[in-house]
């Protein structure tokens, strides 16, 4: 007998459908609009193939597995011998094989032409919103092949694996295998973003001027199942860069052993571990001494990703937060239609279309490998706009979630993930202050960096009184230069708000233009989203945003 028959307690109403099953890239103009000012509209059919792939019920579903399901270290086997392996959910290996099959680890490198590095940046920011973890190796893959270029012969037998689309998680020597990841290791207990702190040793070995053997620890070592890191060791002749296999020339297991895996607040997919190098082979890259500039060319490539994927999550949660609005209604109406909830939305949909701005406008930088103001150009914006977009995440997010309510604060929904990973962006690769102290080094050093910038700005000029007025407060910030490093995030600030209003000026529809404005360059918005002066044109902002499903 059906003891709850007649005792139906009540109807679900008034709750919307999930958002899933639409186009990543169809359903964001601004995305759209970016990639063919920036150089990739010959891409248009490979970039729509790839939003209609990540926006599936199927990835976004891959995605909260590989989260929900963490992996699992194992150092011995039974018997006691050593494996130093992770184990990942079945999810966390098709994200990868999705990643390698889109190229994001290495298309611009493998496939190169115009337009390649923004190509890799939407389709970036575009897989960032069904799983971020997984882009940490891809990430740092991407970033080593540069370095990789300068040892001709780990170039020859590395770079076709790192090149293949096709993803390969078997533990094994390189060579029996059909595609590779490189990971890095810097950070250890002693010095954290002092790399020049470390201690771990690197000990030539005897008749070679290139091997060593590397004893000592890595407090943060991600993605320990790549196939190879590139490694900082103090060498006889100081700091310097080591590339270590996780196998011998002979195939054996290298003396990596991992410690245990870190219990972090987000980016719980993907492993990070706590190492020690036992004797560890490794080839000196670059010269002894002078390891921190060597390594630092593959941190360029990583803190470019940090802003993309800040982007891309930032992206997915004002789609989720816009989306929920609009299928919702309070007060006999629609959320979407109350004022000051449209306030709140354009304000999160106005910060979220300023970074893709910023961040397809840097990959046009990085397409242009052989122009000198192109190169001063990303110098110095690489670590400002990892610096300002990833400050912005975590606080979008938040706000994002409040839209949503408590069914945004329940792990069914993907805010929470969202809102754990944002902070990861801001203290990888270099924390906020190390990322400003870097900007004024950029600036410090090549005059030309200051010029490139500033020549960004002019075809602005003249067209906003407010851009104006804040462009010459910016001026005024180097034309005293006492306590700049005090004022370093003020400045890095600056220099980020006053581009990315530049572009939208130039480029934007008219109503998020003005809003940027009006809020962000000309002093009328408070401290938090969804203060928005009045008289600006909210509906058509947050219409632009709204995913199409």
């Amino acid at each position: 007998m059906n003891q709850t028959a007649g005792f139906d307690t009540h109807e679900i109403i008034n709750q919307p459908p999930p958002l899933r099953g639409y186009n990543l890239y169809e359903s964001d103009p601004a995305l759209r609009e970016g990639v063919a000012r920036e150089g990739a509209a010959w891409a248009e059919a490979e970039l729509s193939a790839c939003g209609a792939r990540c926006g599936t019920p199927e990835a976004m579903e891959m995605g909260a597995l590989a989260n929900a399901n963490a992996p699992v270290l194992r150092t011995h086997d039974r018997f006691g011998r050593r494996r130093d392996e992770v184990e990942f959910h079945p999810a966390w290996h098709q994200m990868l094989s999705m990643l390698f099959h889109e190229g994001i680890h290495s298309a611009p490198w493998a496939e190169p032409r115009q337009g390649a590095h923004v190509l890799r940046a939407a389709k970036y920011m575009m897989l960032a919103q069904v799983e971020c973890g997984a882009l940490c190796p891809v990430t740092m893959t991407f970033g080593s092949v540069p370095t990789l270029r300068t040892v001709p012969d780990i170039a020859a037998e590395w770079l076709p694996k790192v090149f293949s689309r096709r993803y390969d998680p078997a533990f094994r020597p390189v060579a029996e295998k059909s595609g590779a990841m490189i990971g890095m290791g810097l950070t250890e207990k002693q010095g954290g973003s002092d790399v020049r702190a470390n201690s771990t040793r690197a000990i030539p070995i005897a008749g070679s001027d290139r091997e060593y053997t590397l004893v000592g620890h890595k407090w943060f070592l991600s993605a320990p199942m790549c196939d190879a890191f590139l490694v900082t060791a103090q060498a006889p002749g100081g700091m310097t860069c080591f590339f270590m296999p996780r196998f011998t020339p002979d195939g054996q297991p290298n003396g990596l052993r991992l410690q245990r895996l870190k219990d972090k607040v987000g980016n719980r997919s993907n492993a990070t571990s706590e190492a020690e190098f036992a004797g560890a082979w490794a080839v000196r890259v670059g010269e002894e001494g002078r390891g921190i500039p060597t390594i630092l060319d593959m941190a360029t490539y990583t803190r470019l990703d940090c802003a993309l994927g800040t982007t891309g999550i930032m992206r997915q949660a004002v789609s989720q937060a816009v989306f929920h609005a609009a299928n919702r209604s309070a007060f006999q109406k629609r959320l979407i239609d109350q004022p000051l909830m449209r306030n709140v939305l354009a304000d999160l949909a106005l910060e979220t279309e300023a970074a893709m701005a910023l961040c397809l406008r840097m990959a046009r930088a990085f397409d242009a490998q052989d122009d000198a103001g192109e190169t001063a150009l990303r110098r110095l914006l690489t670590p400002a706009a990892k610096y300002w977009i990833c400050k912005r995440g975590p606080t979008l997010a938040a706000e994002a979630m409040e839209v949503i309510g408590g069914s945004g604060y329940v792990e069914e929904s993907n805010l929470p993930r969202i809102y754990r990973e944002m902070p990861v962006n801001s203290i990888w690769e270099g924390s906020g202050n190390v990322m400003c102290l870097d900007v004024l080094r950029a600036l410090m050093r090549s005059p030309a960096a200051l010029e490139a910038y500033f020549a960004e700005l002019r075809p602005a000029r003249g067209t906003d009184p407010r851009f104006d007025a804040f462009v010459r407060d910016l001026e005024a910030q180097f034309a005293d230069r006492a306590d700049i490093e005090g004022r370093a995030r003020r400045v890095t600030e600056m220099l980020m708000l006053a581009l990315q209003g530049a572009l939208l000026i130039r480029h934007a529809q008219a109503a998020v233009a003005d809003a940027f404005c009006a809020s962000r360059l000309g002093g009328d918005w408070g401290r938090n989203f969804g203060s928005l002066p009045s008289g600006l044109a909210l509906g058509d902002i947050v219409e632009r945003a709204m995913p199409k499903t």
